[in-house]
């Protein structure tokens, strides 16, 4: 039929969802020449120069500590792992999230109950996180979302009166702000990834916890 005209005649440009060489561009002589330090030294794990990066990571963030990890949904688990989580314990979460969220609690054997966000933010609202609360509830992963932060004071206070430990998923909103502290300075301890898509993207993968707590960092 010659009436019908292909949809792709109409389809707009692709935009791509992330341009990771685009964002090295300015600091690509840098970057290369921090390769071959570590080339050159021959010891490719740790090494000063995470040491270096983890604490410019904790001044940047507000708090005492960093630790590097693999991958943003490893300090997640671990971040469980080290406040006292356990096979059948129950974590509230927000409904709209990343995948690697959910999948940090089933890691470690844990189950996800998933709270509803709210309009303005994507955000988990606090308004509906006490009804979700049971004998089983070990912490609470507030994830900030498209660069907004989630009510972190109104979340702490919750926790703090139920007694339940605060983590914080920093992943897609590196940099945001509550006032004049810096997300991930809230909770028990704060879970960053590197993918490189994140607001600060790794050549590869790479994550970290930051903390006041040294005993939690430990």
């Amino acid at each position: 039929n010659d009436r019908v005209v292909s949809i792709k005649a109409f389809d707009p440009p692709l935009i791509p969802v992330a341009n990771p060489r685009g964002e090295i561009a300015g600091i690509r002589n840098e970057i290369i020449a921090a390769f071959l330090r570590v080339i050159d030294r021959g010891s490719y794990i740790l090494g000063p120069e995470v040491t270096g990066f983890e604490k410019a990571l904790a001044a940047n963030v507000g708090v005492q500590q960093a630790v590097g990890v693999g991958s943003g949904t490893d300090a997640l688990a671990i971040a469980l792992l080290g406040l006292g989580g356990q096979p059948n314990d129950e974590v509230i979460t927000a409904s709209h999230t990343s995948g690697a969220t959910v999948a940090a609690i089933r890691m470690i054997g844990a189950i996800p109950a998933l709270v509803d966000v709210t309009q303005e933010t994507y955000c988990i609202d606090p308004s509906k996180i006490e009804s979700a609360i049971g004998p089983r509830t070990k912490a609470i992963i507030a994830v900030h979302l498209y660069g907004h932060p989630a009510n972190m004071p109104a979340i702490d206070a919750i926790a703090a009166r139920e007694g339940i430990a605060v983590v914080e998923d920093c992943a897609q909103a590196q940099g945001g702000m509550i006032g004049d502290r810096q997300i991930g300075s809230f909770g028990a301890i704060a879970c960053f990834s590197f993918y490189p898509t994140k607001n600060l993207g790794a050549i590869g993968d790479g994550g970290a916890l930051v903390t006041d707590n040294l005993v939690l960092a430990d």
